[in-house]
């Protein structure tokens, strides 16, 4: 799983041409409005717009041009007295420098905060490696995407196992970022990786992974604390080709099931249970639920950054309706497209950690 440590300048913004267009307006209406008016702030707000969006050299250019169309002007209309006029020019040439700075400033945050992404994404991959490309008959693709707004550890988690049982998956979302976060999903995952062999069943699974997280947080006070809980989806499918997929749902966004015709089942439990962490709450045990699972069928667990994605409009995104008629080679094309098209809905940003598993019927290769 690439990690790039993104733009070392400022990206191109959907107002990179404003600078332009406050050049050209101050003109227009310099040369359009009586003698007595000018419009200084225009040509001065030029070169500091450019500094969000443009690049050292664009925001130097900027602001030459705007300097020197306000001395344009004001020369060839000779409007104002010569002393007005110099201080006119001079003003819209120091607000010209100081851009040049405010630039600079603004690059190197850019840089910094893309430095601490690119960390924060390396110690979440150490945290969370990807699960084995197959498992028997099981076709397998994983995916984790950082949220762009911050530079915090993500608390999404999943991880794969294979064992006498079939393949346990686990799909998960700690409460919270940072630090805290991270010793949760790190307690999740050794605890899974040692009980996927050693549980007769999903149910016992799921009470090995609440025991620990209970008894952790009692021991280790840089936890979550109190209120922290990680939704979660355990799933088990078997690799001899007979039997269901099981699917056991602690407080999670319900997993997809799709079909080579295109069609999307939402697996939702049978009986609603709190998250992990707050097993004290549960009227009832959890419950695997059996699921038919025939050959070339995709199992698809996400975290709710992808459900929770909204477009301009606020409205959330819908995997399943995205996801209703279509049909893909393997679940490393299912998860790549999921990725561009919550990016299209978006508009391009990430508010969001996501983290995808999918995993295909396929009985290629074992």
């Amino acid at each position: 799983m690439p990690f790039s440590p993104g733009p070392a300048a400022p990206p191109a913004l959907p107002g990179r041409w404003l600078p332009e267009v406050l050049i050209v307006a101050g003109a227009a209406l310099d040369i359009a409005t009586p003698d007595h008016l000018t419009f200084t702030p225009f040509f001065a707000a030029a070169p500091m717009t450019a500094a969000a969006v443009r690049s050292f050299r664009g925001t130097l250019f900027v602001g030459i041009v705007s300097t020197l169309a306000m001395a344009v002007l004001l020369i060839v209309w000779d409007r104002l007295p010569a002393e007005q006029e110099m201080l006119a020019t001079a003003t819209v040439g120091t607000v010209s420098v100081l851009a040049l700075f405010t630039n600079l400033l603004v690059t190197e945050r850019t840089r910094q905060a893309a430095s601490a992404r690119a960390v924060a994404e390396a110690v979440q991959h150490a945290v969370v490696p990807d699960p084995p490309a197959r498992a028997g008959p099981l076709a397998i693709a994983a995916r984790y995407r950082a949220a762009e707004n911050d530079a915090l550890i993500g608390g999404d988690l999943y991880a794969v196992v294979r064992n006498r049982h079939g393949v346990r998956l686990m799909v998960g979302d700690v409460r919270g970022k940072g630090l805290g976060a991270t010793e949760t999903v790190a307690v999740l995952l050794g605890t899974f990786h040692e009980a996927a062999d050693e549980a007769a069943d999903l149910p016992e699974l799921e009470q090995r992974l609440e025991s620990t997280l209970s008894r952790e947080h009692g021991r280790r006070p840089t936890l979550d604390g109190l209120e922290g809980f990680v939704t979660g989806v355990l799933a088990e499918l078997p690799t001899a080709g007979d039997g269901p997929l099981r699917v056991l749902n602690r407080g999670h966004p319900p997993p997809l099931l799709l079909t080579p015709g295109g069609e999307v089942r939402v697996l939702r439990p049978s009986a609603e249970t709190p998250p992990f962490g707050l097993g004290d709450l549960a009227v009832a045990p959890a419950r695997a639920d059996p699921v038919d699972f025939p050959p070339d069928a995709t199992l698809l667990l996400y975290t709710d950054g992808l459900s929770e994605t909204r477009n301009a409009e606020g409205r959330f995104y819908d995997p399943a309706e995205a996801l209703r008629g279509k049909a893909f080679p393997g679940p490393e094309e299912l998860l790549d497209w999921l990725l561009a098209d919550t990016r299209r809905y978006a508009g391009g940003g990430a508010p969001d950690d996501m983290a995808l598993l999918a995993v295909r019927h396929d009985p290629g290769p074992v």
